[in-house]
């Protein structure tokens, strides 16, 4: 049975550190669609928590308190423990910034509502003309991210992954291994790795970014290294659970046969350049070839692996499954 707006309850999240300037005009944009509004207070020094108990008198906010700084991963898990507890359908994350419109809560929520989708993100890249207000470093960074995030998740249809506008059942929330998930900047990320553990469905929803007077916390140069070394982590995570311990396919044999051919036609050829450079001991044409062939052989299965896994995205939301259960 597909649920219905007036069957569900909605709930949004705000992680809060040092939003005391906007949250207040975040919490007032939120529609009446939304049952419960949750502020996360991430031992905030502006002590926003208190602020939004003293000014703000919509009876849907529930602040809560961080005892120490978690980060926002942190702040939005303490969010979707407590929606757990107030049996919310779906739960929608918003920054506190100022930057997301909460006008488009309905955009994120309605594939879930149409059992489409378990797990809806903001898009910031799909009109080119909305992106002349980004920054170019940010611009820049959250393209290089997306790459690393397509093959650490497996969603290849998503981009802008650290996009923290996101909507989520609750079928998909309590599949998800809260306690494993990363509780900082590498959150958004670490949440798609997750998902895919679980065959959730993520679509991408369409938006623009507000730049204000804001100041964001996530800088390229310090997350770059970081985020690359999370990436490469959850990539053979992924790839060992799903294609080595939970299922075995010719996807499965590309992948080994084509790591090891080009491995060691790399190697061969290497050591043949050594000794060419070295010893002027000519390589023959056989030589070549045995070094040339297993690299173009080794390319080609890699790349028919990459395709099955692109094929292997979940094109059913396990929302619907489970609702029909």
């Amino acid at each position: 049975m597909k649920m219905m707006h007036k069957d569900i309850k909605i709930a949004v999240v705000i992680p809060s550190y040092k939003v005391i300037k906007h949250i207040l005009g975040v919490i007032n944009n939120i529609g009446n669609e939304v049952s419960v509004i949750y502020v996360v207070d991430d031992k905030c020094p502006e002590s926003s928590g208190e602020y939004v108990q003293q000014h703000c008198t919509d009876p849907r906010v529930k602040v809560l308190f961080n005892d120490e700084n978690q980060g926002v991963g942190g702040a939005v898990i303490r969010g979707y423990l407590e929606s757990l507890k107030d049996n919310v359908d779906i739960v929608v994350k918003l920054d506190g910034d100022g930057q997301m419109d909460p006008s488009l809560i309905g955009d994120f929520i309605n594939p879930i509502l149409k059992e489409f989708a378990d797990y809806t993100k903001g898009n910031r890249f799909y009109d080119v003309e909305s992106l002349k207000p980004m920054p170019k470093i940010r611009l820049f960074g959250n393209t290089v991210l997306s790459f690393m995030t397509k093959f650490s998740s497996g969603y290849y249809n998503v981009f802008d992954p650290t996009n923290g506008y996101t909507a989520i059942s609750s079928f998909a929330l309590k599949k998800l291994n809260l306690d494993k998930l990363h509780k900082r900047y590498f959150f958004e990320s670490d949440m798609l790795f997750r998902l895919n553990l679980i065959n959730a469905k993520v679509v991408d929803v369409p938006m623009d970014a507000i730049y204000e007077d804001e100041e964001s916390n996530l800088h390229i140069k310090k997350i770059l290294f970081p985020f690359l070394k999370g990436h490469l982590k959850n990539t053979t995570k992924r790839i060992i659970y799903n294609y080595y311990l939970r299922d075995f396919s010719v996807a499965s044999i590309e992948l080994f046969c084509g790591i090891s051919l080009s491995m060691f036609g790399v190697l061969y050829g290497l050591i043949g350049w050594y000794k060419s450079l070295f010893f002027n001991e000519l390589a023959s044409g056989g030589t070549v070839m045995l070094s040339a062939l297993p690299i173009i052989l080794g390319m080609q299965l890699l790349l028919g692996f990459i395709q099955a896994d692109i094929e292997r995205q979940p094109k059913n939301s396990i929302t619907e499954l489970f609702s029909k259960s």
